[in-house]
């Protein structure tokens, strides 16, 4: 009788496509734009960082047990989605703001020097490290989900949200292939530290650039909002990036959250569709849906 484990499962692949207006507010939530600006500049490194997640991820793909294959694979298409959907949502950005397309070139020079100049592990370490902390930022957005979402463009908000609650699902999978091929706490310990000062520089470029470019510079309580959030954020995410470096850690120990699994739930696979955040049902189909 085996007593190997159970392969895990293959992860739901949701074609979820997302129309935007073309007069869609880049400053989405009204009420507080700069969250929008926050949440915008980390967008605009996905086209670019989630590539570079799928190539280093599938460079590994010969060194896996075969058990694993079929929740990899399922999650390299999660992965394609999120950037192909932020692709399409930066372009409205970078037409609304100057500095944003150059902003992104130097983006994609980073990620595509990390992916062309570093080991296979590197990059497979630094796809499981970045993961990590994405699964970090859902549990800090759902615990601010009032302030930071009801007021929020709806097609927007469950842009980001839907991406978040799929980081939450697929918070194991890089980590499994990184531990299958390496396991090097120092390497995964230095790949987290180089995605987190990435991931910081360029939000804060982009964020700042959108700013600026909304006429907000000048108004003390942009700067003590953002002060406010980046210290909270750095409270969630700091603890969860140094108990990932620990010798005896798994992504699995982490707990995750309540809402966005749930939410996620009500995806339906026979339409596409994910209902609008907070949207009135007459509202809710249409407006995203599968190809």
């Amino acid at each position: 009788m085996s007593t190997d484990p159970a392969p895990p499962p293959a992860l739901p692949v949701r074609r979820v496509r997302f129309e935007y207006p073309d007069d869609l507010d880049p400053a989405w939530n009204r009420r507080l734009p700069e969250f929008a600006f926050g949440a915008n500049s980390v967008s605009l490194l996905m086209p670019y960082a989630e590539p570079y997640f799928i190539r280093s991820i599938r460079a590994a793909l010969p060194q896996l047990d075969q058990r694993l294959r079929p929740q990899v694979e399922s999650f390299l298409r999660q992965e394609s989605g999120h950037y192909r959907q932020h692709r399409r949502f930066n372009d409205l950005v970078a037409s609304r703001y100057r500095g944003i397309t150059r902003l992104e070139r130097w983006i994609e020079r980073s990620y595509g020097w990390l992916g062309r100049t570093r080991s296979v592990r590197f990059n497979v370490a630094f796809a499981a490290a970045s993961e990590t902390i994405a699964f970090a930022l859902a549990r800090w957005s759902e615990a601010h989900l009032d302030e930071f979402f009801d007021e929020g463009d709806s097609i927007a908000t469950t842009l980001f949200l839907w991406h978040l609650a799929e980081e939450v699902e697929h918070k194991n999978v890089a980590y499994d292939v990184f531990e299958a091929i390496d396991g090097s706490r120092v390497r995964y310990s230095l790949a987290m530290l180089t995605t987190f000062t990435l991931l910081a520089w360029f939000a804060t470029l982009g964020t700042l650039l959108m700013v600026l470019g909304s006429g907000r510079a000048l108004k003390p309580v942009t700067y003590v909002r953002l002060l406010r959030w980046s210290v909270s954020l750095a409270f969630a995410v700091l603890p969860v990036m140094a108990a990932s470096a620990l010798p005896a850690h798994h992504p699995r120990d982490f707990a995750d959250p309540v809402f966005l699994p749930m939410w996620l739930k009500q995806y339906d696979p026979a339409t596409g569709t994910m209902p609008l955040w907070r949207a009135p049902a007459s509202v809710r189909r249409g407006l995203i849906f599968g190809p």
